[in-house]
């Protein structure tokens, strides 16, 4: 396309100052900007930013009159079930899993630059003694709730496993699986997909220019997965393949249980489109959403959004009203997914205000100390509200979630705390199984061995463990010195 084709075709929409430099640029350097130009659609990307400004403005409603907690019918807790109901919702999800019917969405677009560490998340390593990154973690727990299902039920069965990663992440993951031959799992049951991205907008609209020749864009948030789900072929893939039951959460859970097959039973046997696990929040004050209604509609409403008098308010049992914390661990049945793809583009974007480095009027790029624009994403949750029947499951934080965000000086939210609660719950299950350790030892439980502190009975009864640190580690695992030997 000619300089003046595409100059006439920003002025349309407000954006030619993003050819300005075009004098300046090379041949090569022309064609870059020219292609990413086209493959931007200038009408839907200027009416995202109006949408979501406007949205912004109105979005300091109150909640309060109108907001309530997840009704008793449509919310269990697993801490409160009897053994019998478990094991009922647990005998229902292994039999899916067997009927090749499961699939996990891996939410693993994320670079951990906040952890200091230039690789995608999920092949960050948090000093476990098996020195295992998050990747290979999730994937051994995959391989074992499928040898359980198949145990459970005689039949062999696979889950499907889709990666969502971003544009810098897509290729170092793909090969880091590669190199790893897939952890055992076969790797045509193995899917990476991109997330999409969106421009990066200064706070009057305007499209900032990363280099004279190159946009500045960022990824269109957990949301996003809807989108991509359907424009690169997945929800064709999980038709074809029968899936109907999808585990979504994200990478950086150092506790999540993947494919959980109490999760997806409990959701098969309630009919559920749409499902969130939650924990019970610490204090009123804890910096999460929650999920509840606003207006009749399942939302996650944000820790900020609440009040101070609906954060501190109580039930009579001296519970938190609004305790179910969100922690983007999600079901989705894939009749929901077909029929929410179909409208994703009414989903609302939020607005982040960010540091956005940019070319400035004089041609120089700079590193903004301040925000200076605004980037928009999508929230996975926001479907929450088209469900027609959605339900919550509360799970004990202790057993199932531990989140990886910040590196170790932010104390919390990190490696150490991370590594410090699998660690505590791997002695929990030692006990529980009647083996014997302090405190002060750190015995590592292969994911290979035990998916959830079951078979570990003839292993660790009556044994005292006092070797720290320790890799307690399946038959499977070829044993080698150190701290990884067997037990």
């Amino acid at each position: 396309m000619s300089y003046e084709k595409l100059k006439e075709q920003l002025a349309l929409h407000g954006q030619e100052h993003l050819v300005k430099y075009w004098p300046e640029l090379t041949e090569n350097e022309r064609e870059l900007l020219a292609s990413e130009i086209q493959n931007l659609d200038l009408a839907e990307v200027n009416e995202i930013f109006r949408r979501a400004t406007e949205s912004t403005k109105v979005i300091l409603e109150k909640f309060d009159d109108d907001l309530k907690p997840i009704p008793q019918a449509h919310y269990e807790s697993v801490p409160g079930l009897s053994q019998e109901k478990v094991l009922e919702y647990e005998n229902i999800g292994f039999q899916q899993i067997s009927d090749d019917k499961v699939g996990v969405l891996l939410l693993a677009g994320g670079q951990a630059t906040r952890l200091g560490f230039g690789y995608p998340k999920g092949m960050y390593d948090v000093g476990l003694p098996s020195r295992k990154t998050l990747f290979q973690i999730q994937a051994e727990r995959i391989l074992k709730v499928q040898q359980m299902a198949q145990q459970r039920t005689g039949k062999s069965g696979k889950v499907t496993w889709y990666i969502m990663t971003s544009e810098h992440t897509m290729g170092p993951t793909a090969d880091f699986f590669k190199s790893h031959n897939y952890f055992g799992l076969d790797e045509d049951n193995i899917i990476f997909f991109n997330q999409g991205r969106l421009p990066c907008f200064d706070f009057n609209g305007k499209i900032f220019l990363d280099e004279k020749y190159h946009l500045s864009t960022a990824p269109d948030g957990n949301g996003g997965i809807y989108r991509a789900l359907k424009t690169q072929g997945i929800l064709d893939d999980i038709a074809r393949r029968g899936v109907e039951h999808l585990h979504a959460h994200s990478v950086d859970n150092l506790l999540i249980k993947v494919a959980d097959p109490v999760f997806i039973g409990y959701c098969k046997s309630k009919n559920a489109d749409c499902a969130a696990k939650v924990v019970s929040k610490s204090s009123p004050s804890e910096a999460v959403g929650v999920v509840c209604r606003v207006n009749g509609y399942y939302k996650v409403v944000e820790y900020s959004e609440l009040t101070e008098e609906a954060a501190n308010r109580r039930n009579p049992d001296g519970r938190l009203t609004f305790s179910a914390g969100s922690i983007c661990n999600h079901y989705f049945s894939a009749q929901f997914l077909q029929k929410i793809c179909n409208y994703e583009s009414k989903l609302k974007h939020h607005i982040s205000n960010k540091k956005i480095p940019f070319i400035n009027e004089d041609g120089v790029r700079v590193k903004p100390s301040e925000p200076n624009g605004i980037k928009l994403e999508k929230f996975i949750f926001d479907v929450f509200e088209f469900a027609e029947n959605f339900i919550c499951l509360e799970v004990a934080r202790d057993v199932e979630f531990s989140a990886l965000k910040n590196s170790d000086s932010a104390k919390k939210d990190c490696p150490s705390t991370a590594r410090e609660d699998l660690l505590r719950l791997h002695r929990k299950y030692i006990r529980e199984a009647g083996g014997v350790i302090d405190d002060n030892i750190d015995v590592e439980i292969s994911p290979l061995l035990s998916y959830g502190g079951e078979d570990l009975k003839d292993l660790v009864e009556n044994e005292a463990f006092v070797i720290s640190p320790f890799h307690l580690k399946s038959m499977m695992e070829s044993s080698s010195n150190g701290v990884n030997g067997n037990h």
